[in-house]
Parts: C-alpha cells; sequence; structure tokens
C-alpha cells in the first residue's frame, strides 16, 4: 500500500479546526479563571428603596410602613369592585361639520376630546360651542359619544 491520498488542503483544514479548538479551550478556561467564585450573601443581595428602585444598600428602618394583609391586593380589580362612575356626562361640542356629520366634544370634567358621529345624535343638529350631555362607548379607533343630548342648564 502506498501513501494516504490526503491532499494538502485537506491538512490544512484539519490544522485550522485543531488551531480553533485550542483556541476555544483556551477561552473557556480564561472566563473560568477570572469568574468570580464564592461571593458572600451580602454581595449578591440587592434592594428596593421607598421609590421602588433597585439599590445595594439596605432600606433606612425608620421610614418603614406597616401595611395591613388586608390592603394587599395580587391581580386585577373585579368589575364590581370598581366604582361605577355616572355614564352620563357633560361637554362642550369643539368642532362639528354638518356636510360630513362628525364632529369632537371636549368633556368638561377630564377634559379629554371625544369623536361624535351624526348618527349618534338621535336627529338632532348641534353646532360648535353647544352644551350637550352624552355616553361613552369605544368604537373602533378610541371613544365616542352616543347618546347624545343639548343639554339644559
Amino acid at each position: 500500500m502506498g501513501k494516504s491520498q490526503a491532499s494538502f488542503g485537506k491538512k490544512e483544514n484539519e490544522k485550522k479546526r485543531q488551531k480553533k479548538k485550542m483556541d476555544k479551550e483556551e477561552r473557556k478556561e480564561e472566563r473560568q479563571a477570572a469568574a468570580k467564585k464564592g461571593q458572600n450573601l451580602d454581595e449578591m443581595l440587592a434592594y428596593v428603596d421607598e421609590n421602588g428602585n433597585i439599590s445595594t444598600t439596605p432600606p433606612d428602618p425608620t421610614k418603614k410602613k406597616e401595611i395591613k394583609v388586608e390592603d394587599v391586593r395580587i391581580g386585577a380589580y373585579k368589575q364590581e369592585d370598581q366604582e361605577q362612575e355616572d355614564p352620563l356626562r357633560k361637554g362642550t361640542v369643539t368642532f362639528f361639520n354638518d356636510s360630513k356629520g362628525y364632529g369632537f366634544i371636549k368633556d368638561s370634567q377630564t377634559q379629554e376630546s371625544v369623536f361624535v358621529h351624526a348618527n349618534s345624535l338621535g336627529g338632532i343638529t348641534i353646532k360648535e360651542n353647544d352644551k350637550v350631555t352624552f355616553e361613552v362607548e369605544m368604537g373602533q379607533k378610541g371613544p365616542s359619544a352616543v347618546g347624545v343630548k343639548k343639554a339644559t342648564e
């Protein structure tokens, strides 16, 4: 039998693979040597201060507050737990386009602008600066006014 038929290129590729393997092993050993071993408990602890920020120093015991277990609520409020606000709101028409049939009402309590469509007016006509009462429903693109009526002051 003769010599192995391995070409020069195959030998070079094998040398590169071996070199990569050795480099990888050296990097692994360096990481293990540089890693901190045996940290004590105090170095691993983090605290939350009175503002909710994470810090390395323990909180001041003089600022400690007692909280009753009954006051702690885990999870979301149920629908019946939330306060039911008055569905009827008051506001002022800030803009209304008769030809296109839409406008906006500024809520007098929250100062937010609520969309209103002519279909929600129930046959009445409104114009800018009219005082109205309305209910808010979530539409496709956000809150919209329904059941709009002119306010009687």
